[in-house]
């Protein structure tokens, strides 16, 4: 397969939910608008920051028969169909690939973890396998999987067994790991950003995408930050890059990137409403002061 590789900022979309758990899918094409209109360059749907674990199948199914009647040139869709076991895997993927996505991801299961390079190769080709026409990227994303397994291992192996494999979504600060990466096959692998604060460094090794999800709700400041590397002007660049630092200080204190991030978009007027448990959402008094922390770094 030639690979199509991915550029731009794109957000790692949260899934919106009613309070009583159950999803809002009706907020979706509001959503979508307001991405587009920040410029950014699609979603990666049902990721860590939608919750996918956390969803049934067939709420993963619907969320992303939602976001896909939003996919043009412009605004590429990604989705994620890692599960705990290949067959919950080959379901999603078989889906998203009739549904005309442009790429399926998976992390590794976390509980029966695989500990070499072949079996995590052999368990990805099966999910692939699901989806031949579809570009295949390992979500490698060891601080919540546990797997630590060489990413550039994976990708010199998993290429001459994976036809679709098309590179690594990369949220994690090895920055190393993934410069080694971005070596192989003479840089025809996709690697794709992942760890926000960090964005300056990846486009210091030459990344030319990236998913997140502050991207969300703050893409101006990244947008201003990836024009001002690109035209020399680095001391603007880490200027920027410390504000987006700030940003993430605060999530951590809110309970982080997914809990934090739902509510500052629905301060931003699109309602993602609550997480599911076992995530616990902000409380009225917490968003209140959430938000008078967001002002002080001029986010609203």
């Amino acid at each position: 397969m030639k690979i199509k590789k991915l550029k731009g900022l794109l957000a790692a979309a949260y899934t919106p939910m009613y309070n009583d758990g159950n999803l809002n899918l009706s907020i979706i094409e509001q959503y979508s608008e307001k991405l587009k209109l920040d410029w950014l360059k699609g979603v990666f749907v049902n990721g860590t920051s939608g919750e996918g674990i956390s969803l049934t199948i067939e709420e993963r199914k619907k969320v992303l028969e939602e976001w896909i009647k939003y996919k043009n040139e412009n605004f590429r869709i990604l989705v994620h169909v890692g599960a705990q076991n290949y067959k919950d895997s080959i379901i999603l993927a078989e889906h998203a690939q009739n549904l005309g996505v442009d790429g399926i991801a998976s992390i590794s299961p976390t509980f029966f973890k695989p500990d070499s390079v072949n079996q995590l190769v052999n368990y990805f080709e099966l999910i692939a396998s699901a989806a031949p026409q579809t570009q295949f990227y390992y979500y490698n994303i060891p601080s919540f999987t546990g797997v630590n397994i060489s990413t550039k291992e994976f990708l010199e192996t998993g290429s001459k067994k994976i036809p679709t494999l098309a590179g690594v979504k990369f949220p994690h600060s090895e920055m190393n790991e993934m410069h080694q990466s971005m070596m192989v096959g003479n840089g025809k692998i996709d690697i794709i950003h992942g760890f926000d604060e960090m964005l300056l460094c990846g486009l210091s090794l030459g990344i030319k995408a990236a998913i997140g999800s502050t991207y969300n709700y703050m893409a101006p400041n990244y947008l201003e930050l990836i024009s001002a590397f690109e035209q020399g002007n680095l001391q603007e660049a880490r200027e920027l890059q410390a504000h987006s630092v700030k940003l993430v200080e605060i999530l951590i204190r809110y309970r982080g990137g997914v809990v934090a991030g739902k509510a500052i978009l629905s301060l931003m007027g699109i309602n993602c409403g609550p997480c599911r448990l076992p995530l616990n959402s902000l409380s009225k008094d917490e968003i209140d002061s959430l938000r008078k922390e967001l002002e002080s770094i001029d986010l609203f």
